[in-house]
């Protein structure tokens, strides 16, 4: 039997970025399971069975992996877990949210943002990072306009420490600003929700990259009479400016099923 798999469906991340798999895998999972928005709760995997679902990933096509400094000990688990393997991922990271005690603090401030990108690199155990995003507390156009965070990801960029940045906003007009100057924008799309298509329109007009998050809506997305996974699939794919799809899993099952479904959508296209 045949395994479906993603790589003949990679594409570049906006006209300038990294060839990057339809589908990334989100590892939040990997290191938090407080304050987290899912149906059900979740024990953190082994260290065993995260290798495992990263060698399995990879077997399958997928070579986006995102993380943030939010999601609890991810970063850190991932260091070592991708040892041996850093040219084979286009690694994600994200620079504004911190998630300590069990809440979120925000700090989008140029000293702040240089700490976070020197500590992912730490952590991840490489010297550069391949895209990071600003993790948006929702007040999109004052981060963008008052705070110090876009500028330093800029002088970052310079200075080959990470290859491109952008911005994972909660607004049209964040987006889009983000986007003059910024590589890449990830927005909320999904059966349930889809207000930031505007982003995505703007983006493919404009030679930038989409990643998408809560493709699945968490795990909430339902539609009668139809596979949630690959109405959401068919939904996504069907604009040409979604470069990929962030779906956090650390079920073995649910990513092969994710993986099939997103084969299928895009070879029917």
């Amino acid at each position: 039997m045949t395994v479906a798999s993603l790589h003949p469906y990679h594409r570049h991340l906006g006209a300038q970025g990294p060839k990057v798999s339809p589908l990334g895998l989100g590892t939040v999972k990997f290191g938090r399971n407080q304050g987290v928005k899912y149906p059900a709760g979740f024990i953190l995997p082994t260290d065993e069975e995260a290798r495992m679902l990263l060698r399995q990933a990879r077997e399958l096509g997928i070579n986006l992996l995102d993380t943030a400094p939010a999601y609890g000990t991810s970063e850190e688990r991932l260091g070592p877990l991708l040892r041996g393997q850093r040219d084979e991922w286009v690694i994600v990271s994200k620079v504004g949210e911190e998630f300590e005690g069990g809440q979120s603090r925000f700090d989008f401030s140029a000293a702040h943002t240089r700490a976070s990108v020197e500590r992912s690199l730490q952590r991840l155990g490489t010297d550069r990072l391949d895209l990071v995003l600003v993790h948006s507390d929702g007040h999109d156009l004052r981060i963008l306009e008052e705070e110090g965070v876009y500028a330093a990801l800029a002088e970052l960029k310079r200075e080959g420490k990470l290859l491109g940045y952008g911005f994972s906003g909660k607004t049209v007009e964040g987006g889009i600003r983000a986007l003059e100057h910024g590589d890449c924008a990830m927005v909320t799309y999904n059966l349930n929700e889809q207000a930031e298509r505007p982003v995505i329109d703007h983006a493919l007009s404009h030679g930038k990259g989409i990643l998408v998050k809560k493709a699945l809506a968490s795990g909430h997305a339902c539609l009668a009479g139809q596979d949630p996974v690959k109405a959401s699939f068919a939904l996504l794919f069907d604009h040409p400016g979604v470069t990929s799809a962030i779906v956090g899993t650390i079920n073995p099952v649910h990513l092969a099923h994710n993986v099939a479904t997103a084969a299928a959508v895009l070879a029917a296209r």
